[in-house]
C-alpha cells in the first residue's frame, strides 16, 4: 500500500522543486510510473478477501479497480491540462499539480480505508482541492456559484452520514470494514432506524448523483478546468457508488423495503437525464447530464442487492469513468480551438481534424454501450438484476438504453458531421499529446474486453 502512497507524496515536493523547463515532463513521468505500478495491485485478485493491508488501508477486490483508475487519471489530467495551464505564471503551475497530487491522495485513502470514520474524512477532504479546482481554474464567472452548489449539496448530505456512523459505533464498538461484517445486525424496527437507514445513504447518492439532488453536478462540470471535470466524472461520483456497496454490508434487514423508491427514483432520473441530454446546446453539459444518468443505473444496482447488480455496478462504474473522462478531453480539445463549448458553433470538424474525429467516434460508442465494450457488459448485467426483481423495469430500462443511443449519435453527429461553418477560419492542427491521451483513456476501455474479470469485484 505504502509503495504507492509514498511516491503520490514525493510528487509534491517534485513538483514543486522542480526547475520551470521540466515541471511538465517530470511531473508526468514521474505520475506515469506511480499509475503504472499501481497495476500490480490487479494481481492479488485472485484472492477474495482483503490483501496489502496495513493497519488503517487494505486493498479487496471491491476497492482495487477503483484505486487503479484513480491512479491511472493523474497522469491524463496532467497531459489534458498541460495547454491551458501552461500561460499561467509558473508558482501557480506548481500549486495546479500540488493540489492535482493531493487529491490523488485523498482518492487514494478513502478507497483503502478499511476504518469507516477515515473513508468519511477522506470523502470530505476530496471536497477542497475539487473546490479550489473549480473556483480558481474554472473559465466562467458562474465559477463561484458553481462551487457553493457543489460544496453545499454534498456537505448537507454528509452530515447526517457522520452522525449514523457514530452511532453505529455506540451500537456495534467497531467501525473497522474487517470487523463490522461479523458484528450483529442492527435490529430496525423503530422510525428512528428508519432515519439512521436515510443517514447512511444519503450522503452517497448526493454523489452519485441521485436523479433530484442531481443539480450540482452539471453546474460543477461545466465551470471547472478540463482536470476537474476528468476527476470529477471519472473518479468523485464513484465515491458514492463505493460508500454504497460498502454501507449495504450493515443495512440489510431494512434496505429490502426502504429502496425501492430510490431505485425507482434512479431508473426515472435515467430517462429524464436523457432526455435533458437530446435538447442540450453546451457540449459539456450535454456529458454531465449522461453521467447522471449512467450513474442512474448503479444506484439501481447497487441497492437492488444481488451479486449480479453489484458486479454491474461496477463494471460500470469503471467504464463509465474512462469514458466520460475521455469525452471531457475531447471536449476540451474543441474548447482550445474555437473557444465556445455551443454545440451550433463547433460543427463538421470531420473534414478539418479528421483523426479527432475516430477518437469521438470510439468514445460516442462506449458512452452508448456498445458490444463487446465493458459498458454494456456492466449495463445488461444491471439490467438483468433489475428484471428479477420486476418486471416493470424493463420498460424504463430500456427507454434509457435508447435515449443514451440517441443523445450520444446526436452528439457525435452535430460535432463532427455536416459543412464546416464558415467563421471557423484557421484551427491549429491535433498534437501528439492529444492523441495518446485519447489512446491512454480508450485502450484499457478496449484491453478489459479480454480481461473483464479485473474489474468484476469477485473473484470466479
Amino acid at each position: 500500500m505504502l509503495k504507492i502512497l509514498i511516491p503520490t507524496l514525493m510528487l509534491i515536493p517534485t513538483a514543486w522543486f522542480t526547475p520551470a523547463k521540466q515541471l511538465w515532463p517530470a511531473s508526468l513521468s514521474h505520475s506515469l510510473i506511480i499509475a503504472l505500478f499501481s497495476l500490480t495491485w490487479l494481481k492479488n485478485l485472485s484472492e477474495t478477501g482483503w490483501t496489502s493491508l496495513t493497519p488503517y488501508m487494505a486493498t479487496d477486490p471491491l476497492s482495487t479497480p477503483l484505486l487503479v483508475l484513480t491512479c491511472w487519471l493523474l497522469p491524463l489530467m496532467i497531459l489534458a491540462s498541460q495547454n491551458h495551464v501552461a500561460t499561467e505564471p509558473i508558482n501557480r503551475q506548481r500549486t495546479f499539480i500540488i493540489i492535482l497530487t493531493s487529491l490523488q491522495l485523498f482518492l487514494i485513502m478513502a478507497f483503502s480505508a478499511t476504518e469507516i470514520i477515515m473513508f468519511y474524512i477522506m470523502f470530505e477532504a476530496t471536497l477542497i482541492p475539487t473546490l479550489i479546482l473549480i473556483t480558481r481554474w474554472g473559465n466562467q464567472t458562474e465559477r463561484l456559484s458553481a462551487g457553493t452548489y457543489f460544496l453545499f449539496y454534498t456537505l448537507a448530505g454528509s452530515l447526517p452520514l457522520l452522525v449514523a456512523l457514530l452511532l453505529l459505533q455506540t451500537h456495534t464498538g467497531t467501525l473497522s470494514l474487517l470487523t463490522l461484517q461479523y458484528s450483529s445486525p442492527i435490529p430496525l424496527s423503530s422510525y428512528a432506524d428508519k432515519l439512521w437507514w436515510a443517514g447512511c445513504l444519503i450522503a452517497f447518492l448526493v454523489k452519485m448523483p441521485l436523479y433530484g439532488v442531481h443539480l450540482w453536478l452539471p453546474k460543477a462540470h461545466v465551470e471547472a478546468p478540463i482536470a476537474g471535470s476528468m476527476v470529477l466524472a471519472a473518479v468523485l461520483l464513484k465515491l458514492g457508488g463505493y460508500g454504497m456497496m460498502r454501507m449495504m454490508i450493515m443495512l440489510e434487514p431494512l434496505t429490502k423495503e426502504l429502496s425501492y423508491p430510490f431505485i425507482i427514483l434512479a431508473l426515472w432520473g435515467v430517462i429524464m437525464t436523457g432526455s435533458i441530454c437530446m435538447r442540450q446546446t453546451d457540449l459539456k453539459s450535454l456529458i454531465a447530464y449522461s453521467s447522471v444518468s449512467h450513474m442512474g443505473l448503479v444506484t439501481g444496482g447497487i441497492l437492488i442487492q444481488t451479486p449480479w447488480g453489484f458486479t454491474g455496478a461496477l463494471i460500470l462504474m469503471i467504464a463509465h469513468g474512462l469514458t466520460s473522462s475521455a469525452l471531457f478531453c475531447l471536449a476540451n480539445t474543441n474548447y482550445e480551438r474555437i473557444h465556445s463549448r455551443t454545440l451550433l458553433l463547433a460543427r463538421g470538424l470531420q473534414v478539418i481534424l479528421p483523426l479527432m474525429t475516430s477518437w469521438w467516434f470510439i468514445a460516442s460508442l462506449a458512452n452508448l454501450a456498445l458490444p463487446p465494450l465493458p459498458n454494456l457488459m456492466g449495463e445488461l448485467m444491471i439490467i438483468t438484476s433489475l428484471l428479477s426483481w420486476s418486471w416493470w423495469t424493463i420498460a424504463l430500462t430500456g427507454i434509457g438504453a435508447l435515449i443514451a443511443a440517441a443523445y450520444s449519435l446526436y452528439m457525435f453527429l452535430m460535432t463532427q458531421r455536416g459543412p464546416a461553418p464558415t467563421h471557423i477560419m484557421a484551427l491549429s492542427p491535433t498534437y501528439t499529446r492529444e492523441h495518446l491521451l485519447m489512446a491512454l483513456h480508450l485502450l484499457p476501455l478496449v484491453l478489459l474486453i479480454l480481461k473483464p474479470e479485473l474489474i468484476w469485484g469477485w473473484t470466479s
